[in-house]
């Protein structure tokens, strides 16, 4: 089973979707390195959830940055109808492609989604595309790589991840083309997707969240609350198509 986006959505991130125009400039390359959350980049979810299957609310409170880390975390909070907040970021502009990268630590704990992902949808007057690393919290020993194109998933596939995705930091990256679509786990190529039909085509927007589910079970597991957990990321970075590598440890510098 892949994530559900967004079946219900608030008023506040209607908004914030519907006030992208469709002709606004792309973002550029950058580097993210949380020394803090720059905010011509990046937005805060805060306020409302991405529907019944999502048992937090996304808060403001639950993202900081500290010692050059995002932090996002998963807590016990009364907040509107829901009894847990959750941490998510996203970018303000819209990208196309080139190279996504993200260096994090995901959370543990059943029924829980550490996610980095790039997404377009409904809410911006565009078709369902979307590009995801998702760590289920229930087995941390690997993540799971998928796709979108106009809502259609089916593109699912579990990638090992040596040492577990909660013990240490680890690299995720995809480089997204025209007409090849590929993922990386620290470094290593571990999916290749080369069908056009299987690869979006619409800019999207970066996103980095913790969230959690009391009825994705069969996916994500059986929700048990064993307290606050922690998604902690490292570097989140995009290169455009074209572009050179921009840090040592970026894929781009080790792959053509």
């Amino acid at each position: 089973m892949s994530r559900t986006i967004f079946p219900t959505l608030s008023l506040g991130l209607l908004l914030l979707s519907g006030s992208a125009s469709a002709q606004e400039p792309l973002g550029s390359s950058f580097v993210e390195n949380f020394d803090r959350l720059d905010p011509s980049i990046w937005y805060i979810s805060d306020g409302w959830n991405n529907g019944g299957h999502q048992n937090c609310q996304w808060s403001k409170d639950a993202v900081k940055v500290e010692n050059g880390r995002l932090v996002l975390t998963f807590q016990a909070a009364d907040v509107k109808d829901r009894q847990y907040a959750c941490g998510e970021i996203q970018t303000l502009k819209r990208f196309s492609y080139g190279t996504y990268e993200i260096r994090m630590k995901a959370a543990t704990g059943s029924g829980l989604n550490s996610a980095f992902f790039s997404y377009i949808g409904p809410t911006d007057k565009k078709p369902h595309d979307e590009i995801d690393f998702e760590v289920l919290g229930k087995n941390t020993a690997q993540v799971q790589v998928n796709q979108y194109i106009n809502g259609k998933a089916g593109n699912e596939k579990l990638v090992p991840v040596a040492g577990g995705a909660d013990k240490a930091y680890n690299d995720y990256a995809f480089i997204w083309e025209e007409n090849r679509l590929r993922f990386f786990v620290n470094g290593k190529l571990v999916q290749d997707v080369t069908d056009k039909a299987k690869i979006p085509t619409n800019p999207q927007k970066i996103f980095a969240s913790l969230w959690g589910t009391d009825t994705l079970k069969d996916w994500m597991g059986t929700f048990a609350y064993n307290g606050p957990v922690q998604m902690e990321v490292d570097r989140i970075a995009f290169t455009k198509l074209g572009e050179s590598c921009r840090f040592p440890e970026s894929v781009l510098c080790t792959t053509n």
